[in-house]
């Protein structure tokens, strides 16, 4: 517009300059920047005051006043924008302060600042990890100290007491935390247990594991990849005190590494004929095995202890379903965005812990199911009211793709 009304002022001492015996010397205004004339009008409505014209700056968003009339400065309006510290829009009453704000962020004294949950220790504790060197050696003296006491159920096995091997066996160690321990739960770091063998056996046990993270049933379980590329492989240890039988400790250690919620562990115990032969690639498992081959003495084994090694951590249950209650009920919209927040590191925190597998396990879905008692339509109405919640976070992490372990 400025450069359109001076082009016609030329145009028109031109024309009349035609008579005149000198010519005038004409000089058009330079082209100004975009941010020129944003701070011209911005000091036009805010730096105004009282008649005197200030300077108004963007970065410190306040004026710079004439010596004369230090008061030129107005009402400066909130800063409506993107940014996570933006507001989403100004307050009507006063529009110098914030009348809301983005997801994550919280509304205090008329400005916008992120929303920080409380923190999780009062709901669920986290904070104790031993360097592994210390789990090895305590698991290597089966140190009581870091024992988790289970209850044995098994109809195939008693302890202490000789088996014949040739079927599968099942055994399981719980800890019915509902019912005996509902204000924990339970982290596991390694399992130990000593199995004996009559003299001259030609047969060696082949324990296999899996672990329920939080209850339900026997399918809600993963399967413990021992003895694979990278994750921990059973260490025996031979013990000579006991005559008439060979024994052994078999200890397997997590660590911090591999350490993994878990509620009940599953043991089933096959076994297979030792050979020394280095042909032989794989292991033959026989259900039951060959009576007439008199080759192979079966023998008996017998089981003395099966325990299980970790810790226990604060749970509160009916903290966090107060929680979760504010997703739908909050006191206020700050409620319930540190409710989101909270849940959201909650959910991370217990799946960063997924045990090994192609694809991660979704933990915090078994958690709500099983030890929050909470139904399954529950349980997919809180994934997805977090997931929405996540995704209009400033710079959120895609979602990772987890596998269902819990129905």
């Amino acid at each position: 517009m400025v450069l359109g009304k001076a082009q016609k002022i030329v145009r028109k001492l031109f024309t009349l300059s035609k008579r005149c015996p000198k010519q005038p010397r004409i000089s058009l205004p330079r082209e100004r920047p975009i941010g020129f004339w944003l701070g011209t009008a911005q000091s036009l409505l805010y730096c105004n005051e009282h008649g005197v014209l200030g300077m108004f700056s963007e970065e410190a968003k306040s004026c710079t006043c004439p010596v004369e009339q230090p008061t030129c400065q107005g009402a400066i309006p909130c800063v409506v924008g993107t940014s996570p510290n933006s507001c989403s829009q100004c307050a009507t009453d006063n529009a110098t302060r914030c009348g809301a704000c983005h997801h994550g962020n919280v509304l205090h004294l008329g400005s916008c600042r992120p929303s920080i949950g409380a923190s999780l220790d009062h709901y669920l504790n986290f904070d104790l990890d031993m360097p592994d060197a210390e789990v090895k050696f305590l698991l290597q003296r089966l140190d009581s100290r870091i024992e988790v006491h289970a209850i044995y159920i098994s109809n195939d096995v008693r302890l202490g007491s000789w088996f014949n091997p040739a079927w599968r066996k099942r055994m399981l160690l719980t800890l019915k935390s509902n019912k005996n321990k509902s204000n924990l739960i339970h982290m596991l770091m390694g399992i130990s247990f000593q199995i004996c063998s009559t003299k001259n056996s030609t047969l060696e046990p082949v324990p296999v594991i899996y672990v329920n993270p939080f209850g339900g049933s026997h399918s809600e379980s993963w399967f413990m990849p021992v003895n694979q590329p990278e994750f921990s492989d059973w260490e025996r240890t031979r013990l000579d005190s006991i005559p008439n039988a060979q024994c052994y400790n078999w200890t397997l250690s997590l660590g911090n590494k591999w350490k993994s919620f878990f509620e009940t562990v599953h043991i089933y115990l096959r076994s297979r004929i030792v050979t020394d032969d280095p042909m032989v690639n794989e292991t033959l498992f026989y259900e039951p095995l060959d009576l007439d081959d008199q080759t192979s003495n079966m023998g008996y084994m017998k089981i003395n202890t099966l325990k299980v090694f970790g810790y226990s951590m604060h749970f509160d249950p009916e903290g966090i379903k107060d929680v979760i209650l504010q997703l739908d009920y909050p006191y206020t919209q700050g409620t319930q965005d540190a409710a989101f927040l909270m849940l959201l590191e909650m959910r991370d925190r217990i799946n960063r812990l997924s045990p090994p597998a192609p694809q991660p396990l979704d933990l915090f879905s078994c958690l709500l199911r099983h030890r929050l008692k909470l139904s399954a339509g529950e349980v997919a109405r809180i994934k997805d009211s977090l997931q929405i919640f996540n995704s209009k976070l400033p710079n959120a992490f895609p979602e990772p793709d987890l596998a269902q372990l819990c129905s």
